[in-house]
């Protein structure tokens, strides 16, 4: 009985070291498996883009400088593309801050704002050196909401967050889109 139950154990074991190094195998190999269409890649024949300062149509100031800072960055930390100066680039990204509305989303026991939204909308077109349009969107936008405080200074700050939040979601956006499936 001791010899069955040792047996057993032996062949348990192997089992045990097949299953194991039958999900090894599997875990490695899928980890170089990419689903067609998520791999970010640049237009035919660019490897190069400017980001220029967007125009504000807001009455927000400076909007556009902090907006046009996150594209620009978004696309230097991915390395995809090597931001240039617009003479040199291959292609250029350029646009306009559109729109920003902020409304209340609650109110107060006294009716007053308890929560607000911000939502920001961006025109941007994608344009090679000869000028073809390779990508645009003329209505990409983004929200976020910030807390409606009894002093001003730190509803102006919570709202200047809530832009700052906006505007890196928006960058990660178009850089995003901008590259897939090309």
């Amino acid at each position: 009985m001791t010899n069955l139950i040792e047996k057993q154990d032996g062949y348990l074991k192997q089992v045990a070291k097949v299953m194991i190094t039958l999900a090894l195998f599997v875990a490695v190999a899928a980890c170089g498996y990419q689903l067609k269409g998520t791999g970010l890649s640049p237009p035919e024949g660019v490897r190069t883009i400017s980001v220029t300062v967007l125009e504000n149509r807001t009455s927000e100031s400076g909007i556009q400088t902090f907006i046009t800072s996150d594209l620009a960055y978004e696309f230097t930390r991915s390395k995809v593309l090597s931001v240039v100066d617009k003479e040199t680039a291959d292609a250029v990204l350029s646009g306009t801050v559109e729109s920003m509305g902020v409304d209340t989303i609650s109110h107060t026991a006294s009716y007053g704002s308890g929560e607000r939204r911000v939502t920001i909308t961006l025109n941007l077109t994608l344009k090679s050196r000869d000028g073809k349009v390779l990508w645009s969107d003329a209505a990409i936008s983004d929200q976020e909401a910030f807390e409606v405080s009894g002093n001003k200074l730190v509803t102006e700050k919570n709202r200047r967050t809530a832009i700052e939040a906006i505007s890196e979601r928006l960058a990660e956006k178009v850089h995003n889109r901008i590259l897939q499936d090309f």
